[in-house]
């Protein structure tokens, strides 16, 4: 390769897929304004190194971490990276993807975090609320109890003397 030449990464390299284009848990569609500025940041750290000192990427075969293909095309796993098998120039690029990979899963990180506080949050206002409902519901039980009580004894007061032996 020329040292002028941009970087290039053939697309059938498993380690060239960051994991900024890996799939989401969320069920809905994903947005491409989401990942806009971590890809504008990789694109200026390319830019910039690749004007400071220009990097030929050497043939190297990809090292599967697992030997199972098709359950690492279905669930996402963070990606190894060999320092063996890669030359020292190369090392700046593989920082700066494993840092954007590292930032991006710590952003992922915080957004689930905070969407757990939202949840406990909402969890601990619906159980306050069942609570107070429960309390009122067993009050109103306790005053039909009561009332039932009251008309019980009110029958029993009035039914008495049909039931008393009349002396003849």
């Amino acid at each position: 390769m020329a040292d002028d030449a941009p970087l290039t990464v053939p697309e059938d390299d498993p380690m060239s897929e960051p994991a900024r284009q890996a799939p989401s848990s969320e069920s809905g569609p994903r947005s491409p304004a989401g990942t806009a500025p971590l890809r504008d940041w990789l694109a200026t750290m390319r830019a910039t190194m690749s004007e400071a000192k220009p990097v030929p990427l050497p043939e190297v075969e990809p090292v599967s971490a697992e030997p199972d293909t098709e359950s690492h095309s279905t669930t996402w796993s963070p990606r190894l990276v060999s320092a063996a098998a890669k030359p020292a120039e190369s090392a700046d690029e593989d920082v700066a993807e494993i840092m954007a990979e590292n930032m991006m899963l710590k952003a992922r990180l915080r957004l689930e975090a905070e969407r757990r506080d939202e949840l406990q949050i909402i969890l601990a206002q619906e159980i306050r609320e069942l609570r107070a409902h429960i309390a009122e519901e067993v009050g109103k039980m306790e005053d039909l109890r009561t009332e039932r009580d009251l008309w019980r004894a009110r029958c029993e007061a009035l039914a008495a003397p049909l039931f008393q032996a009349q002396p003849r």
